[in-house]
């Protein structure tokens, strides 16, 4: 694999010098409507409604680069913070981010991060290196949600143990995640296979 190889993104809108500027810009825009969308998107299966807000975090981040990925993550963030209902659930400003979803929200940033860092060396093009990389960006959406899931919930009753948090915070959504994962898994090698005949 390349040390630097160049993203989906960069691949498909090849420019330079000011226009490079412009692109970004309309990325992270695009990719911050995206991931409103996605939030908002309810597939009723399993125990909860699943939305595809991780699904489009792991996609942007891989197709866009760490760069890029992280700051459209953060700019989809910045306007839940200035109230905008760009989230899953009703509600938006401070309150929202340090609600009980604020670490994942967080984890959203060092997920794609993670697996842009890992696209921009080659592992998105592959099954074998694709898998890894998806279940990377997960868990480090996972971590950081539910240490402060855990944190607000025994704050409000000590007697929560972890075994409720992970009930809460990790299992009715593994299903969802595990089918969301396999898609991007499909989506971006297949990508990269379109591209690689084009060319």
């Amino acid at each position: 694999m390349n040390a630097h190889s160049p993203t989906l993104a960069t691949t498909l809108w090849p420019v330079e010098g000011r226009l490079a500027w412009l692109r970004s810009i309309l990325l992270v825009v695009g990719g911050s409507l995206l991931l409103t969308l996605s939030a908002k998107i309810r597939v009723p299966i399993w125990e909860v409604p699943i939305t595809m807000q991780t699904f489009a975090v792991l996609l942007i981040g891989m197709a866009y680069g760490w760069r890029l990925g992280a700051a459209t993550v953060v700019a989809y963030l910045a306007q839940g913070l200035a109230g905008l209902p760009v989230f899953t659930n009703p509600g938006a400003g401070p309150a929202y981010l340090l609600g009980p979803t604020g670490g994942y929200l967080a984890g959203f940033v060092l997920a794609a991060a993670a697996v842009g860092w890992l696209a921009e060396r080659g592992w998105d093009r592959h099954l074998l290196t694709i898998v890894p990389t998806l279940i990377i960006g997960n868990v480090l959406i996972y971590v950081p949600g539910l240490v402060w899931l855990h944190q607000i919930l025994v704050t409000a009753d000590p007697a929560k143990d972890w075994a409720t948090t992970l009930s809460l915070g990790v299992t009715p959504f593994l299903v969802g995640d595990a089918l969301k994962l396999a898609l991007a898994a499909a989506l971006l090698p297949a990508a990269w296979k379109i591209i690689g005949r084009r060319g």
